[in-house]
C-alpha cells in the first residue's frame, strides 16, 4: 500500500486530500507546516509527498530544496495557488517532480499521483549505477565520474539519464522527456531536450559530434546504447 505524505497548512484542504487518497487505498500521513513535514518525510520515508508551497515556518520551495540536498529522492507533487510560469519553473528547478495549481479536480490529482508512483516504482527496480566507457554515473547519489575526474551534471541531466536507463535501450521521445523531466505544467520546447542532450554528450562522450552512447533516433528522440 503506497504511503503518501500530505504537507498542507490549510486544514480543510488537508482533510479533503486525506479523505480522497484514503478512499483510493493509500495510507496517508499528514503535516500542518513545513518544519514538521520535513521531519516526517525524512523519518517515515513516504512513497510520495504532496507539498503545498505557501506555508508557515518553511515554505514548499525551501522544503523541497532541503530534501534534495539531503539526497532524499521521494517524488514530490507541489500543490499551490501560485500559478505564474516562474513559480512553476521554480518548483521544478528545486526538485519537484510535478506541479498542480489550485483549484484542481480530484480526477487530475489522482492521475498525477498514479503516474508519479508508477515512475518511482520503476526507478526502484532499475539499477542505480550506469557504466559506459570510462564513465560511471550513480543515479542514487547523483554523482558522475569520467575516468578519475568528477563530472558535474544538473538535476535534469540526471533525470534524463535515469529515463534513458529505464527505457533499456529503446528510444525515448522528446515529448516523453518533457513530461517526465520538466513536468506537465512546465512550458519548454523540444529544443530544450536537444540542448540538454548536447550538454550531456559534451560531458560524457569522448567525441560529442559522433556519440557512442547517447544516440539520436531520427524522427523519434534519443536512446542510451550500452552495448
Amino acid at each position: 500500500m503506497p504511503r503518501i505524505l500530505i504537507i498542507e497548512d490549510e486544514t480543510p484542504m488537508r482533510v479533503a486530500l486525506t479523505d480522497l487518497l484514503s478512499s483510493e487505498g493509500h495510507r496517508v500521513l499528514a503535516a500542518a507546516d513545513g518544519e514538521s513535514g520535513l521531519q516526517r518525510a525524512l523519518a517515515e520515508k513516504p512513497d510520495l509527498v504532496l507539498l503545498d508551497v505557501m506555508m508557515p515556518k518553511l515554505d514548499g520551495f525551501a522544503l523541497c530544496t532541503e530534501l534534495r540536498r539531503l539526497e532524499n529522492h521521494v517524488p514530490v507533487l507541489m500543490l499551490t495557488a501560485k500559478g505564474q510560469v516562474e513559480d512553476r519553473v521554480n518548483g521544478l528547478d528545486v526538485g519537484a517532480d510535478d506541479y498542480l495549481v489550485k483549484p484542481f479536480s480530484a480526477e487530475e490529482l489522482l492521475a498525477r499521483v498514479r503516474a508519479l508512483l508508477r515512475r518511482f516504482q520503476r526507478q526502484v527496480k532499475m539499477p542505480m549505477k550506469l557504466k559506459f566507457g570510462d564513465v560511471e554515473v550513480d543515479l542514487a547519489r547523483q554523482t558522475a565520474m569520467r575516468g578519475k575526474n568528477p563530472v558535474h551534471l544538473t538535476a535534469k541531466e540526471f533525470s534524463m539519464l535515469r529515463l534513458l536507463s529505464e527505457a533499456e535501450g529503446e528510444p525515448v521521445t522528446r515529448e516523453k522527456f518533457l513530461d517526465a523531466v520538466w513536468g506537465y505544467t512546465a512550458f519548454p520546447t523540444t529544443r530544450t531536450v536537444d540542448n540538454h542532450i548536447a550538454s550531456l554528450r559534451a560531458k560524457l562522450e569522448k567525441n560529442p559530434d559522433a556519440p557512442r552512447w547517447l544516440k539520436t533516433v531520427h524522427g523519434v528522440g534519443y536512446k542510451l546504447e550500452l552495448k
